[in-house]
């Protein structure tokens, strides 16, 4: 189901959706690099309760270096490596252990890489991630201008990653 036909979501300025489909009800402003408008949950989805702390601030890290992650292997490099793949991260399933993810020399470069800025969001887009950690996959950057995806954040004053 998209998110505009979802009966639980709403735009940010409560305006119906642009567009159909994507990560948000509107193209990117490019004068400030954000979105013109954003998917929330409504205000009646929201008013159900919170299953993490309601937090306003996230700081831009970066991707972080999997502890798992590995060279590709003889057959993995003659196989992937037209794809720019140099690593596998494994993943979690034993039964199927190929599954993971492939990164390319450019992700690897990026790791650690955020620029530092905190970002502050508005509080119906906070009690989203409060009430739906899992709602966006990507998130804005004040400091870059630009949308990364949720894992190269962290909650501002604490480790724990933006989205968990």
């Amino acid at each position: 189901m998209s998110k505009a036909s979802d009966p639980r979501v709403a735009t940010l300025s409560g305006r119906p959706a642009e567009i159909e489909e994507g990560p948000a009800p509107a193209p990117i402003d490019p004068a400030t690099g954000m979105h013109r408008d954003y998917w929330v949950l409504s205000e009646e989805e929201r008013a159900k309760g919170f299953i993490r702390p309601v937090r306003r601030s996230y700081r831009h890290v970066g991707l972080r270096r999997p502890s798992n992650l590995r060279e590709l292997t003889a057959e993995e490099k003659e196989r992937f490596g037209s794809f720019g793949y140099v690593a596998f991260e494994p993943g979690e399933d034993p039964i199927s252990p190929l599954l993971g993810n492939y990164w390319t020399q450019e992700r690897l470069d990026r790791v650690g890489q955020g620029c530092g800025t905190v970002t502050t969001m508005g509080q119906a887009l906070a009690e989203t991630y409060a009430r739906d950690p899992k709602f966006y996959g990507a998130t804005f950057c004040c400091g870059c201008r630009t949308h990364f995806r949720v894992g190269e954040f962290v909650w501002d004053g604490t480790d724990e990653d933006v989205g968990s």
